[in-house]
């Protein structure tokens, strides 16, 4: 793990690339490789923390689907096994608090319904299994309350429907599901606005909202605990979420996440509630008073604290988020951590409820961190521990901590997820450049609190658990990262990145693919990723380089606000800086061969060097804003907009360009300048930036007379997640690249030439 500025050089730049050469014969990585990687999903650790079980998605790209199946594996060691009560598909598996059964998803029967089985912990042997809801709208996002006596799950209804609730179980299923059926069967597809939201990410809201639901594992009778509301609970999260909520540990109290506001579309501001789980009459109380976003709610195992991640400033979806941490009897909030300048992702309670551990963005890298409950720092960041020393940087995610022992899922450059348990702790930087060793785990002990001497880190920070990839990664020539420093025109310091190809010579130069992340308050780093993966981009013979410009998280707040109003200004000029520091300190680079590519606000950017620079030989935009003006009326999450523009566009009506947010950042309005071939992309429901971005800028190319093609896809969003129609993006993506670049058969030129 990235420990100092001075580690991070010495792992990376003090082991020449060229030592990717190995003795056993590897060959570069391709996109059926990529889609022929298993892909890890949910996990769950037994009480006892002896068994391991998470989801495994497989592609199979000829029938163009993926399929999700459940494993089970020993955490001590041993080969995993699959779930033998669980079909292809079923997912979400959780073991009971008593270690005796589990739950899982299933739409084996009318539906995605939860169902239960039984677990023998000597085993791992699964039994029994039974469904135990049979709800028309389906359920989701199961999660066990403390005793085991209950579930919490989400399920989409009409919120003009009777309840769905004990009392009267079938009159509002009835409902629910005659509602489903005619419009389903009806002809006419029209729908009525009467509000904003109308759609969202890839789909048209409609009139059904989600809402927590109280299972009784017992009887099976269930009830809505947010009934009639008009709001998502939870709201909406690109990246699920779950259920937004968690049960207080003696079972009688839930806090979900919900943002009752009077126009979602305008507003972040998301709240913390309660709710009284032994009272049926009990209506939720807000404990949260922050005026921007409130997320993921967790009580502490001793019940006196309720934890969450927390924004300050209202309208800004990208503001810090910090972790605060709830007296539940002072009825407190307090800042656990505020001299930290980085956001919290997401944290766990350790189980003595004495410590939260959590992950947060720094320079490239996802670590964990550590900090007592009580709030005392014992150092100026206001942190007790940095958790994840070693090699390399790597990013976790998926943190918790059970029996003693600290689970996550650690990602890197060149490794997809994989479970692995936390092994040893050290120190924050006291200053710049330095890291101590606070806490190691060999076992038996805790490892939340087994001190050692302070020393050397060791050389990893984390133990393998599952091992998905081994075999094929084992084959793949995946070269290292390396990161770089840079000076921006400002003075401001910025991180890049760059990844040579694989068996490259450092005798030839290679061309350039130049990486521009989307957010914009986003960052390259030691991540895998399945859409825009920088060593498939690099396996056809290019240098891959990638720089976090102003707008990057993992700096620090100052530098992630630095793109409000400036779309751009500094973003632009730190981009093109960092490429220059890249030319000049890696002689092995082609400057005259170089192609930018961006998605999303990266798109974007590709559309404003389209038209304020032509160092470039080619461009690839993706789904990418071409012209503000439009985009505010057409997107849907107005907040965005509004807040990094400054306002509305009718704001500045009558004001000169050079005040006007919306005009001054238009890509649209430097087209008399566009040159450089452009490979343009965009996708039917992509509701963030409409269609109709890419299809002005694609128009404007061909009445100008720029090389450009256009690769449209009907039945995508923002992202192209279909295996078919993603090989075909990185099939289009590369041949244009490589007609622009020149790339020869050799994939390389001589320094002489």
């Amino acid at each position: 793990m990235r420990k100092s500025l001075l580690f991070f050089s010495l792992v990376f730049t003090c082991i020449p690339f060229a030592a990717a050469q190995t003795t056993q014969p590897k060959r570069p990585m391709t996109f059926e490789d990529m889609m022929a990687m298993k892909r890890l999903g949910s996990t769950a650790v037994s009480p006892d923390g002896q068994w391991l079980a998470y989801g495994v998605t497989t592609v199979n790209l000829d029938q163009n689907k993926s399929t999700t199946e459940l494993w089970l594996q020993k955490i001590s060691g041993g080969e995993p096994q699959k779930l033998t009560v669980a079909q292809p598909g079923d997912s979400g598996l959780q073991f009971a608090p008593d270690g005796h059964s589990v739950l899982f998803l299933s739409g084996r029967e009318n539906g995605q319904q939860v169902w239960l089985a039984d677990f023998d912990p000597a085993t791992g042997a699964t039994s029994n299994a039974s469904k135990l809801t049979s709800i028309a709208t389906e359920a989701d996002n199961a999660l066990w309350s403390p005793d085991g006596h209950s579930i919490v799950f989400t399920s989409f209804v009409y919120p003009d429907c009777p309840a769905i609730t004990d009392a009267d179980f079938s009159t509002g299923n009835a409902c629910n599901a005659e509602r489903d059926k005619a419009a389903a069967a009806s002809p006419v597809k029209t729908q009525i606005f009467t509000h904003l939201l109308y759609r969202h990410w890839n789909h048209y809201t409609g009139p059904k909202r989600s809402h927590l639901f109280l299972l009784s594992v017992q009887s099976g009778g269930i009830r809505d605990l947010t009934p009639g509301e008009p709001h998502d609970v939870p709201p909406f999260s690109l990246d699920g979420g779950g259920c937004g909520c968690a049960f207080a540990p003696d079972s009688k109290e839930l806090a979900f996440t919900e943002k009752a506001v009077p126009e979602p579309a305008i507003s972040t501001n998301a709240d913390i509630f309660t709710l009284d789980l032994t009272n049926p009459a009990a209506k939720p109380v807000k404990v949260s008073t922050s005026l921007g976003g409130d997320f993921s709610p967790a009580y502490s195992p001793d019940g006196k604290y309720l934890a969450w991640r927390s924004q300050v400033r209202p309208g800004y979806e990208s503001d810090k988020f910090r972790l605060v941490l709830y007296d539940r009897a002072a009825k407190t909030i307090k800042n656990l951590l505020p001299n930290f300048d980085r956001w919290v992702d997401e944290f766990a309670w350790s189980p003595d409820s004495k410590k939260i551990l959590f992950v947060a963005g720094y320079e490239g890298s996802e670590p964990i961190f550590a900090v007592d409950q009580t709030g005392i720092a014992k150092n100026g960041m206001g942190l007790e521990r940095f958790v994840t020393p070693g090699e390399g940087f790597g990013g976790y995610s998926n943190l918790f901590a059970v029996a003693n022992k600290v689970f996550a899922t650690r990602m890197s450059v060149n490794s997809p997820s994989e479970v692995v348990q936390i092994v040893s702790y050290v120190e924050p930087p006291l200053n710049h450049g330095e890291m101590r060793v606070g806490v190691d785990y060999v076992g038996g002990k805790s490892d939340l609190d087994r001190l050692i001497a302070l020393g050397e880190p060791k050389e990893k920070s984390w133990i393998p658990i599952t091992h998905l990839n081994d075999a094929l990664l084992a084959q793949l020539d995946l070269a290292p990262m390396e990161p770089f420093w840079f000076t921006a025109a400002d003075g401001t310091k910025l991180q890049g990145f760059v990844i040579p190809p694989p068996g490259y010579d450092p005798a030839k130069k290679y061309p350039v693919k130049f990486l521009i992340h989307g957010g914009p308050q986003g960052a390259w780093g030691d991540s895998w990723s399945y859409r825009w993966n920088a060593e498939l981009f690099a396996a056809n013979g290019y240098v891959v380089v990638m720089i976090n410009p102003r707008g990057s998280t993992g700096y620090g707040q100052a530098i992630v606000d630095g793109v409000n109003g400036d779309w751009g200004g500094k973003p632009f000029t730190d981009l093109m800086t960092g490429l220059d520091y890249a030319e000049q300190h890696y002689p092995f680079i082609d400057k005259s061969r170089e192609c930018a590519l961006g998605a999303s606000y990266g798109g974007y950017m590709a559309n404003w060097i389209l038209g304020h620079t032509h160092r470039f030989r080619c461009i690839v935009s993706h789904d990418g804003m071409y012209n503000p003006e439009s985009a505010f009326g057409s997107t849907e999450e107005l907040w965005f907009n509004e807040w990094e523009f400054r306002g509305k566009p009718w704001d500045y009506y009558g004001r000169p360009d050079s005040e006007n947010p919306f005009r001054k950042w238009s890509p649209a309005l430097a087209a008399k300048n566009f040159k450089t071939p452009t490979l343009v992309v965009h996708n039917q429901l992509d509701y963030r930036l409409d269609v109709s971005e890419g299809f002005q800028l694609f128009t404007t190319l061909q009445l100008l007379g720029v090389p450009s093609k256009m690769l449209y896809f009907p039945d995508e969003g923002h992202f192209v997640l279909k295996p078919q129609n993603s090989r075909l993006w990185w099939k289009t993506v590369n041949d244009w690249v490589d007609q622009w670049t020149a790339v020869p058969k050799d994939a390389a030129r001589s320094k002489a030439d």
